[in-house]
């Protein structure tokens, strides 16, 4: 009986230590020691450093240990001009933060004289005063949101030609509109407009453009209609 009692003091002891050292250890990986003290931040332009940690909750230099990299990097991606986030964590107190940012492609005019810039996706950057410089004009139904949105259904049309115009006469495209049926416009240098009507066939229509655009003359306000694939008409100012 007293070799029995000192086997389960034994397993007593043992039990209590271990759960003692598992406690300690906790402890220890949560001290300032092994915290995210060590932040870096690459690849960002629009969105500060100081915006990505506090928007990926580093900026409280949690310890490393709670640190998902994954769940940090989708709060990062929330950010209006973050595009993607990789995070790494480096032992003991290191997390590196590889931003991807958006590429500014649309600028779309908004209510008293403002100017949204988006994405070639849709996605809302920034909006300011001042028209962006270089950007093609999307003119919608609807106001864009605040930036971080998206633009709704009824302007995909628009986004989908703005962002599959082919090189023969891309540059020459100066605004995309997208009229409230769907249907949508565009406008050349030249100046002349194109009715690209809705967002099917878009290879034959853009096809359809190029013939017309190399072997017509145009004049200032001509229309190009090639809404119905294959059968172009030009109906001239």
């Amino acid at each position: 009986m007293r070799e029995q009692g000192r086997r389960r003091l034994r397993v007593l002891v043992i039990g209590v230590g271990g759960t003692l050292v598992i406690v300690a250890g906790w402890f220890v990986l949560h001290s300032p020691v092994f915290s995210a003290r060590a932040l870096t931040v690459t690849g960002n332009a629009h969105e500060s450093a100081a915006q990505v940690l506090t928007q990926g909750g580093l900026a409280g230099h949690p310890a490393l240990l709670d640190v998902n990299a994954g769940a940090v990097a989708q709060r990062i991606e929330q950010l209006p001009w973050v595009q993607a986030a990789a995070v790494r964590v480096s032992w003991p107190d290191g997390v590196h933060v590889v931003v991807t940012e958006e590429t500014p492609r649309l600028a779309v005019s908004e209510p008293g004289g403002r100017w949204a810039t988006l994405s070639a996706g849709g996605r809302v950057l920034a909006v300011s005063t001042a028209r962006p410089v270089g950007l093609m004009q999307l003119t919608v139904p609807a106001a864009p949101g605040a930036p971080g949105t998206w633009l709704g259904a009824r302007d995909q049309a628009g986004l989908r030609v703005a962002s599959t115009l082919p090189p023969s006469f891309a540059a020459q495209v100066t605004a995309v509109t997208v009229e409230p049926r769907g249907w949508v416009r565009l406008a050349m240098t030249t100046p002349i407009f194109v009715d690209i009507g809705s967002d099917a066939q878009l290879a034959a229509k853009y096809e359809d453009v190029s013939s017309i655009l190399a072997g017509a003359t145009l004049h200032n306000g001509d229309v190009i209609d090639v809404s119905v694939p294959d059968a172009p008409t030009v109906t001239t100012a």
